[in-house]
């Protein structure tokens, strides 16, 4: 019987029971599958050599390793003179607000001829009081005016009768005197009629209720047929020539950096207008409760600034020479605002900063950064202080 035998390279015949009773095709494609699998299994036992030759026990090469940092793109700031703004918040109020009430002893309101919104003018009738009795009583004193006038003509035509017959005798010195008294007295009661006839017309005249001086009439807080009296509190209030003001709440150390005359732009809630200003007043006192204080600034009169209302006001503040970073560098956490800068060996360094004003071209850094430094532009939330990286500086 015939057969075929096949001998392998250390003498051994392992195919030979494999492969009776195939035929040739068989056999010749499975000797080309076993030749396939054995030059793979070389293969993969040449590269697990290489890498171990190349690695050895400590792992990655350290060029790889270089490789496997992240890369990170930081920036020098440098200095940037920056226009310096603070930014505030405050209540629209009246410049000059004027309280108004009543001054005269008060009555039953029988008009009221203005409405809350309207101008008025120095000395125009806001509200008139009814005065009935009161006009009676002036023309009693002014009958009385009369009255004592016909006594003090009396006293003088008596005076002059007595002066012709002192010479013949008839009369005496003291006659003269007695005369006299009554002539100078009689006038006298003239004078004092006159000046109550005045205190009654000027006492009538205050029962007109009437705007001290001209501008915006903001509040209107009586109606005809009311009863008031000097108790009644303030009947209307008057911007005086319809000047407005921001009262701005600003910190304590922004404060010191404001000075009187400085312009500010002021947007009220509910509009998109830009009113321009300036700053007036800067309170004396801080309050000790929020540290803050108070800046007035100036405004012309526009509808859109109505007293009471809130508004955001941008106040300039000089120019200032300071590293300028873009928002996406700065980070905060409950430690305060800070950037991430490469320090040495290329590892992160947490940097605490102090922000300052914002502009449309970045954050300005008032404190913490030389502008010098390589700080990190972005993805800082997800680095971590003393992780190496590898950075790249971006260009402008």
């Amino acid at each position: 019987m015939n057969y075929e035998t096949r001998v392998t390279a250390d003498g051994s015949e392992p195919f030979e029971s494999d492969l009776r009773g195939v035929d040739e095709t068989q056999r010749s494609a499975m000797r080309k599958r076993i030749i396939i699998a054995g030059i793979i299994l070389a293969v993969l036992a040449a590269i697990a050599f290489g890498l171990f030759a190349k690695y050895g026990s400590t792992g990655l090469a350290a060029g790889d390793e270089e490789a496997q940092l992240p890369v990170v793109t930081v920036v020098a700031p440098g200095r940037t003179t920056v226009e310096g703004t603070i930014g505030a918040t405050g209540t629209l109020a009246a410049r000059r607000e004027l309280p108004i009430g009543v001054v005269g002893e008060g009555g039953r309101v029988v008009s009221v001829p203005v409405e809350a919104g309207q101008w008025v003018r120095a000395g125009q009738v806001l509200a008139s009081i009814d005065r009935s009795v009161q006009s009676q009583q002036v023309q009693s004193a002014a009958a009385q005016i009369d009255v004592a006038r016909a006594d003090a003509q009396l006293a003088q035509a008596n005076l002059e009768r007595a002066q012709k017959l002192v010479e013949r005798g008839f009369v005496s010195q003291a006659d003269i005197d007695r005369l006299t008294a009554t002539r100078d007295a009689a006038r006298a009661r003239v004078q004092v009629t006159q000046a109550q006839y005045r205190e009654l017309g000027a006492r009538n005249a205050r029962l007109n209720i009437v705007a001290p001086a001209a501008g915006l009439l903001l509040e209107r807080n009586v109606d005809p047929g009311a009863v008031v009296s000097p108790g009644s509190g303030v009947l209307f209030r008057i911007a005086k020539g319809g000047e407005m003001e921001l009262l701005a709440r600003v910190g304590e150390g922004e404060l010191g950096q404001l000075s009187v005359g400085v312009q500010a732009e002021v947007v009220p809630v509910g509009t998109d207008k830009t009113f321009t200003g300036q700053v007036w007043q800067l309170a004396p006192t801080i309050n000790p409760q929020d540290r803050q204080g108070t800046a007035r600034i100036a405004l012309s009169y526009a509808p859109e600034l109505r007293p009471g209302g809130f508004a955001n006001a941008t106040i300039r503040s000089g120019t200032v020479v300071a590293p300028l970073l873009p928002e996406s560098a700065v980070l905060s956490d409950d430690e305060g605002s800070f950037v991430y800068i490469v320090g040495n060996e290329d590892k992160i360094v947490r940097r605490p900063i102090v922000v300052g004003s914002v502009t449309p071209d970045g954050i300005v850094i008032e404190d913490g950064l030389r502008g010098t430094e390589r700080v990190v532009l972005r993805a800082g939330g997800f680095l971590n202080a003393g992780e190496t990286i590898k950075p790249v500086l971006q260009k402008d």
